[in-house]
């Protein structure tokens, strides 16, 4: 039975909607953000984690919204992308936006490709949107479908925190997530970690390369 939350509900109705059209952009004005926030590109980021990579690596991105992280890595060269996205809207808009990137509908809870399927699977901005009671479930998903590698970018803290999200409560927490995940999956190992501290607060994020234990 597919896991239908509160979250997930808000997501794919006209919540999830009215986000989307807040923040399509360009990949142009996506790299502009990052950099006005964090004082880096996107692209040069991602370069620090997966700059050493094969670009033929398979890639999904878990709540792609209409597709800018991986055009972003497309541009870089990588060849094998894949997201899923639970609203329909924003899986449409990105069929018009992305070329040889296959995005289809689907979410974190029951992920519609089988085990082990990619080498790397990751989030961004997605964990935090998850319910502390369900994250753990979320995770397992995506430990499952990947073969070898777990990255993201989600907000930090070091204990879970609730942020009142444009005035609704219950949408969105900061928390430390890869300690989440090697705390669910004791096999998995950091390969590169980076705190990304605000330019404009004191507000920080969290990008981190988890590895399973073993693989080479």
């Amino acid at each position: 039975m597919r896991d239908v939350s509160f979250q997930l509900n808000n997501w794919e109705d006209k919540f999830g909607q009215e986000y989307t059209n807040r923040n399509k952009m360009s990949l142009r004005d996506l790299e502009k953000l990052y950099k006005k926030n964090y004082g880096m590109k996107r692209t040069e980021l991602n370069k620090l984690f997966l700059g050493k990579f094969d670009n033929s690596k398979k890639i999904l991105e878990v709540g792609s919204n209409i597709g800018n992280q991986l055009l972003c890595l497309q541009e870089m060269g990588f060849k094998n992308l894949y997201g899923i996205e639970p609203q329909e809207y924003a899986v449409q808009l990105s069929k018009e936006s992305t070329k040889n990137i296959n995005i289809i509908r689907g979410d974190v809870f029951d992920i519609p490709f089988k085990d082990k399927f990619f080498n790397i699977v990751f989030t961004s901005g997605v964990l935090i949107h998850i319910h502390p009671q369900k994250i753990r479930k979320a995770i397992r998903e995506i430990y499952r479908c990947s073969n070898k590698y777990i990255w993201g970018l989600e907000y930090y803290a070091n204990k879970y925190t609730e942020i009142i999200y444009r005035g609704q409560e219950n949408l969105l927490w900061k928390a430390d997530f890869p300690k989440i995940y090697m705390d669910t999956f004791p096999d998995l190992k950091i390969v590169k970690i980076k705190f990304l501290k605000y330019i404009e607060n004191d507000n920080k994020d969290v990008m981190f390369l988890l590895k399973k234990n073993g693989k080479e």
